[in-house]
């Protein structure tokens, strides 16, 4: 419906958010975007001047607090208007010119993205496939970086999709950087809610978004090079092909207080708060919690007779992925819980799981009870037969084992 205007254009008639948003928040424990924390909500508010000393102030604390996180000395963070996969392109971009050969280890969905954006700049693309129940395999990726020679070697620590984890990062680390290759790492899933060593794996790149460990807002991202990455990315004899993400003119504005173009002033703010809430809670008691917290709900998910999609040895604590029983669906899944418990849980890129989030705010326990409560229910209501009362009884027995920081001493 739409109203008579003398503009020639006619005006739309259009519902304000209230009319669309549902009444009763979801709670969102899919595989991002998070809830989040009520400081980095109000941070969002904010808006200033993107080029002031106030800005100033605060990207220095960005950028101290960033390097706390990603573990690492490096002068060379930077962030991205957009989201995780800007901060891809921005790696990828940065690092490669037209010609040069790069070896993309393929767990998936999201680590098969680093290798599409350099085919788009002209690199010469290998990917190493390695199958959607593995983490990858040092000896494999050896004999891959052996055969290619590559410029740059990519791998996600976790690959979101199938929820498989490269436990195996730091070794395969120290693998390429012995045949001279540098390291990009996609953390998206995984900065802050596990261990990530960057200077001590000497990984060369970290990317990682705002919206899942570090419960910010989505659409502001952050990526940190090492020294020897900084200097590939000036030493190249052509520019990036995409001005936004051309690392030389971020530098600019993140590290000179200049302009590059205009910031995203309040998922700045966010992100600040977000990352001071990491901060204040210290890198060993995220950990612990999260740790913690995933193995419970892991422990109540099968305790109910469900099936999770990876074993344990390759399984990816931050995103937690739930075989489908024989005649559902995730679609169907996903839309019952959803109107029916007013939680959110999320498909898959081709896997036939559904996925649950464990990353920040997710991971309290009050959440943890609402979900596998929700989810036990879904399935019931739609015909499966599981054990409910005994899933919750083995998620809270988990919790009761393992005390708070438990974990402390082995991630620390």
């Amino acid at each position: 419906m739409t109203a008579s205007s003398p503009m020639g254009i006619p005006r739309p008639q259009v519902k304000s958010l209230d009319e669309i948003l549902p009444h009763e928040p979801l709670l969102m424990m899919g595989a991002g975007p998070v809830p989040i924390p009520e400081r980095v909500a109000k941070a969002n508010s904010v808006v200033i001047n993107h080029l002031g000393s106030v800005m100033a102030q605060v990207i220095g604390q960005v950028k101290s607090m960033a390097r706390y996180v990603f573990q690492t000395e490096s002068k060379w963070v930077l962030g991205v208007a957009g989201p995780a996969s800007a901060a891809m392109e921005m790696a990828v971009a940065n690092l490669l010119q037209p010609g040069e050969r790069i070896l993309c280890i393929n767990n998936g969905f999201f680590s098969h993205r680093m290798a599409e954006m350099a085919a788009r700049i002209g690199a010469d693309v290998h990917e190493l496939h390695v199958g959607a129940h593995e983490a990858a395999d040092p000896e494999r990726v050896r004999k891959a970086i052996e055969e290619t020679r590559p410029k740059v070697l990519t791998l996600v620590q976790g690959e979101t999709s199938n929820t498989v984890f490269n436990h195996s990062l730091e070794e395969i680390t120290k693998i390429a950087k012995s045949y001279g290759c540098l390291v990009v790492v996609d953390a998206v899933c995984t900065l802050s809610t596990m261990p990530l060593k960057m200077d001590a794996w000497q990984v060369d790149v970290v990317i990682t978004g705002g919206q899942k460990g570090l419960s910010s807002i989505p659409g502001v991202s952050l990526l940190v090079f090492s020294n020897e990455a900084w200097a590939a990315v000036k030493s190249r004899t052509k520019p990036t092909a995409q001005w936004c993400f051309d690392a030389q003119l971020a530098e600019n504005f993140w590290h000179n207080d200049g302009y590059h173009y205009t910031a995203p002033v309040s998922g700045i703010m966010a992100l600040h708060e977000a990352l001071k809430l990491v901060c204040d809670e210290t890198l060993e008691h995220r950990f612990s919690r999260h740790l913690r917290c995933s193995k419970a709900l892991q422990a109540g998910i099968e305790g109910m007779g469900l099936e999770l999609f990876i074993p344990p040895s390759s399984r990816l604590n931050s995103v937690v992925g739930i075989n489908i029983p024989e005649g559902l669906t995730a679609p169907k899944i996903c839309r019952h819980i959803s109107e029916m418990y007013r939680v959110e849980i999320a498909g898959s890129f081709g896997q036939p799981i559904v996925r649950i989030g464990q990353m920040g705010e997710q991971c309290r326990e009050h959440n943890l009870f609402r979900t596998l409560h929700a989810l036990g229910s879904t399935m019931r209501d739609l015909g499966v037969k599981v054990d409910q009362p005994n899933g919750m009884a083995e998620m809270e027995a988990y919790l009761q084992k393992i005390p708070r920081n438990a974990y402390q001493v082995q991630v620390a």
